[in-house]
């Protein structure tokens, strides 16, 4: 598809924005976002969060009980879905099975009132593209899923919206083919600098593909930020677990220097990256690879013992029990795993620790 012909990708920003449901449920509460154009931005989260009702609020299918929305330099706030210039591919695809794949894309510009030349030629340009121009003729139960996946998006955006909306986009399909077809989700965006919002609850999945990651816990923004930023530096215990699995560790705070701070992981001193959160600081994160597993009695370690011991192909999972509570490490070496009930020592780098706001 020729770039020059879309209008062009739109900022979208939330300004203090709530959705409520009677008097008791807040589905979102005064959230404020600012999506540049241009990039794909994940709402990440736990089902319930928020994250599908935002995408709806950006949609129109839902009307903010509060706040301000704006596409670009327009305030959409009121505006029903039909005058937003914003597409959604929904979980299910929903294409028409008694249509075409060239029918299902080309059904939204019929509907918009094009004429049948100008349909054609929209609707060849955007499956050519996509590299469905052989796929025509068949029926949605003739594809694959990625190749439904890859018609959902086509009937997507050949409307030519300034915002595209994805909802658990790769739910349906199985691990391997999630990995080819986001890809190409990302691919696609890149070329095209469409501004993309995207819903998972798959944090790998939010990491592989967005510029931006905005983590939701409660209906409200838990962080926001880089997907490497929100991987090595979590701020929070919430944050830590949902993206990688870090374990979180209590500790004491026993000084603090700029943006340092000496904690006590019991008999374990160290300086670590400073959490400068208003809430207490009483725990931190360490990821599951970074944690080193040495014999017993190695200095400047935290002692523990061999819970379980499990291959997994690439790597070890180790279950390892301390005196701070059960340590979860990953481990590449394979040819010389610990036993179940072996004593060990586990090293943590300093640098891969992270003080957490509570």
């Amino acid at each position: 598809m020729n770039p020059s012909i879309l209008k062009g990708p739109a900022r979208v920003v939330f300004e203090q924005v709530s959705k409520r449901y009677g008097e008791k449920v807040t589905a979102v509460d005064q959230v404020s976002l600012d999506f540049p154009a241009g990039t794909l931005v994940t709402l990440l989260g736990p089902s319930g969060c928020g994250k599908t009702t935002i995408l709806r609020l950006i949609a129109g299918l839902e009307m903010a009980s509060s706040g301000r929305i704006l596409i670009g330099d327009d305030d959409v706030t009121r505006l029903p879905a039909t005058a937003r210039d914003v597409s959604m591919v929904f979980q299910s695809y929903a294409l028409f099975p008694h249509m075409t794949v060239l029918q299902n894309v080309s059904y939204g510009l019929q509907m918009s009132g094009f004429s049948k030349e100008v349909v054609f030629a929209k609707a060849q340009d955007v499956l050519k593209q996509l590299g469905l121009g052989l796929l025509s003729a068949r029926y949605p139960n003739e594809l694959s899923g990625g190749q439904q996946q890859r018609v959902a998006v086509a009937r997507a955006i050949v409307l030519e919206p300034r915002v595209l909306l994805f909802d658990e986009p790769l739910s349906n399909l199985d691990a391997k083919l999630r990995r080819y077809v986001r890809q190409e989700i990302r691919d696609l965006q890149q070329s095209l600098g469409l501004t993309v919002v995207y819903v998972t609850h798959d944090q790998e999945e939010a990491l592989a593909v967005s510029d931006t990651v905005v983590v939701m816990n409660n209906a409200t923004i838990a962080q926001q930020g880089s997907p490497r930023e929100l991987h090595d530096r979590p701020q929070t215990r919430f944050v830590a677990d949902f993206i990688g699995g870090a374990n979180v560790l209590p500790c004491e705070v026993t000084g603090v220097d700029g943006d340092r701070a000496t904690v006590q992981l019991g008999a374990l001193s160290l300086q670590t990256r400073h959490c400068t959160g208003s809430a207490p600081q009483r725990h931190v994160a360490v990821r599951p690879n970074t944690v080193t597993l040495l014999p017993a009695g190695s200095p400047n370690t935290l002692e523990g013992v061999v819970n379980k011991a499990i291959y997994v192909g690439e790597q070890m999972e180790y279950l390892v029990q301390t005196a701070l509570g059960e340590l979860f490490v990953t481990s590449a070496d394979t040819e010389h795993p610990f036993a179940v009930d072996a004593p060990v020592a586990a090293a943590l780098r300093e640098s891969d620790v992270v003080l957490l706001s509570d």
